[in-house]
């Protein structure tokens, strides 16, 4: 199962007009479930901005500063990554340059795990979303209004379909959603 998760604004978008997204850090509670969500994956397909975004957490011994950061630098750490770029020559860590379509490295990718695997950067997960890849969203819904910025999803020139499987509210008020395509399309 290819997922698609990310904090996004009550307008739908994952960075605001300035290109900020300090708005989405987690709370504690919150982080905590992200470290038991990043457990269950095998795999993380991600664009160049959001591979340098998280790259301190494999490289930087200040992410380790408590024992929940920890726990989550080594999951990630040992997560293997494929990173999509026209810029990158090279990558650190556990992770490899992307050498095919998009359609053929996520197909790969889970083909060498029985986990779910992760997508992420906006136009990454636009271009997989467009392709229909992806098996399910997950938002983590904060109480803000940024009104512009990168939006969560792309537009779409068809309708998708989706099942809400799973909510939950935090106690920072951001509310977790997660949806999965419909298996039954029709009105």
């Amino acid at each position: 199962m290819l997922i698609y998760s990310m904090g996004v604004s009550l307008d739908g978008y994952i960075t605001d007009r300035s290109g900020r997204f300090g708005w989405t850090v987690p709370s504690e509670e919150q982080f905590r479930f992200h470290v038991e969500q990043t457990r269950e994956l095998g795999g993380f397909l991600c664009g160049r901005k959001l591979y340098e975004t998280m790259l301190p957490w494999e490289t930087d011994p200040s992410m380790r500063e408590n024992e929940l950061w920890a726990q989550f630098a080594d999951l990630w750490s040992a997560l293997p990554k494929i990173v999509f770029s026209r810029t990158l020559d090279r990558v650190q860590g556990h992770a490899r340059l992307a050498e095919a379509s998009v359609s053929e490295e996520a197909a790969a990718a889970l083909a060498e795990t029985d986990k779910e695997v992760a997508i992420g950067g906006a136009g990454l997960a636009a271009a997989a979303i467009e392709l229909g890849l992806v098996d399910e969203l997950r938002m983590f819904r904060h109480p803000i209004v940024v009104g512009g910025g990168t939006p969560f999803l792309p537009s779409v020139t068809e309708d998708i379909r989706l099942d809400l499987v799973e909510t939950r509210t935090f106690g920072s008020r951001v509310v977790y959603e997660r949806y999965r395509r419909a298996l039954d399309d029709s009105d």
